[in-house]
């Protein structure tokens, strides 16, 4: 299959049955924004509790937050991001297409690499040297490029002026660094320890398309690990390793992941050391998630603005100090897209098409059917096991709509693991027909041993 193959069939398939939509589309939609339906929504959840589970619940050196989308103005100009956290934009003068100058070369020249960070005069000069034409109409007619912020304004109160400006968040990190010192006072963490959040981010992005990989509004989960000075590059490694070990087990395929380290140019302000893991997308190797070394930069300049103290107090030593910084980010949003690109899969011998998705993750676990659906004792006996399994496994999808087959294929196509069939012989001898959704095998199983079948099957 063709990369803009998959592609197309992903995202056909996504709306299809009720993955992802297109934002406002009964408006003529608006640019970079998509709407998790009712299968991406579960799945998107069962994503983020399986990631705060595996890195906070089961860990004693992490603490969850939960902070404000709007914060103070101050927040952001402390953090660097008024002034920094920018893109550079071109602009097409024939037909007005907006969009990033890197993005725009590394597209039209696959070969040339990642240019993130290079200076804009060096921008100019590869797309004038290539005569790399606009995507929309065709035309070389590029405005110099120039920055652009990503950050959204809003205005808070009813009187609209400079002085009640706010931003939505461009990032979660900021939410836990102004929140440090209300931690040390209240929990008392000892170090290594660290700060963990799962919510929305906004970005003005004004590069379009590739569906869902760049958008305004998105779910990310990052933690800011705080570390000694000296103990960083120890912390930077071990998070690696355990963020390459979680890509393994949602089903990622070694050969689609690699690491690659930001060069100087493209550095964010706050950063010494960045690394991505990218993922083979059907357009390439991109950034999935990145792990960053944010040295003391953050809660060194909010101790400078706010006048408050954010050092650490070792009680062993006596020793007060800044903590340095260690950060993993892991974009749930797209990370919904990679794993329907992953487990995407066409089995031409049965002709159906399956996603082959974690168990675990799955938006629905089981699927529960009669035989047929006009025979009052088949749909009552089905409906009594439904009603059993939805109480003890949680999400269990219910299905009497055509003939067998075209239910199998439809659970196929959302990745429902197994699908149960109610018959005839389930009134004889209270067993059912279950059906395992990779290999299509069916199997004879005791009514009264579902749960601890679905149960052991539920951890693969």
């Amino acid at each position: 299959m063709s990369n803009d193959g998959l592609l197309q069939k992903v995202v056909s398939l996504a709306k299809r049955r009720g993955f992802i939509f297109p934002g406002s589309e009964i408006y003529g939609g608006l640019a970079n924004t998509y709407d998790f339906g009712p299968l991406g929504n579960a799945l998107k959840r069962n994503l983020s509790n399986y990631w705060w589970n595996n890195f906070v619940e089961r860990r004693e050196d992490m603490f969850g937050l939960d902070s404000s989308i709007l914060m103070s103005p101050k927040v952001w100009e402390a953090s660097g991001h008024t002034a920094s956290f920018t893109n550079i934009m071109v602009d097409c003068t024939n037909c007005h297409f907006r969009t990033r100058a890197d993005h725009l070369i590394e597209d039209a020249l696959l070969d040339l690499g990642n240019v993130e960070g290079k200076p804009l005069e060096e921008l100019d000069q590869i797309i004038a040297e290539n005569k790399i034409k606009c995507p929309n109409c065709g035309k070389v007619a590029w405005t110099k490029s120039r920055l652009f912020n990503q950050l959204f304004e809003t205005k808070v109160g009813i009187i609209t002026n400079d002085k009640n400006t706010a931003y939505l968040r461009g990032e979660l990190a900021q939410g836990m660094f102004v929140n440090f010192k209300q931690i040390l006072d209240s929990i008392h963490p000892k170090l290594p320890f660290g700060l963990a959040q799962l919510g929305k981010a906004f970005r003005n992005e004004i590069t379009m398309g590739k569906f869902t990989f760049r958008t305004l509004e998105f779910d990310l989960a990052e933690f800011e690990y705080f570390v000694r000075p000296d103990e960083w590059e120890k912390f930077f490694d071990f998070w690696k390793e355990e963020m390459y070990k979680f890509a393994l087990s949602l089903g990622l395929e070694e050969e689609k992941l690699r690491w690659r380290a930001h060069t100087k140019e493209e550095l964010s302000h706050y950063s010494k050391r960045t690394e991505d893991l990218e993922y083979q997308f059907p357009w390439g190797f991109k950034e999935m998630w990145g792990l960053a070394y944010r040295t003391d930069f953050d809660l060194k300049n909010h101790m400078e603005k706010s006048g408050l103290d954010m050092r650490y107090m070792d009680q062993a030593t006596n020793e007060k100090f800044i903590p340095h910084v260690v950060e993993p980010t892991f974009g749930i949003s797209r990370l919904v897209t990679i794993l329907l690109f992953n487990s995407y899969w066409e089995d031409i011998e049965k002709g159906r098409v399956v996603l082959r998705l974690p168990n675990f993750l799955a938006p629905y676990r089981v699927a529960v059917f009669p035989l047929v659906s006009n025979k009052p004792e088949l749909v009552k006996k089905a409906r009594e096991i439904y009603d059993n399994l939805r109480l003890r496994l949680g999400s269990v999808s219910w299905d009497d709509r055509g003939n067998i087959g075209k239910r199998y294929a439809s659970q196929d196509e959302i990745g429902t693991p197994w699908c149960v069939t109610v018959d005839y012989q389930t009134l004889e001898d209270n067993t059912v027909t279950v059906r395992d959704r990779d290999s299509a095998e069916q199997e004879r199983v005791g009514v009264d041993k579902l749960f601890d079948w679905f149960q052991n099957g539920l951890s693969k």
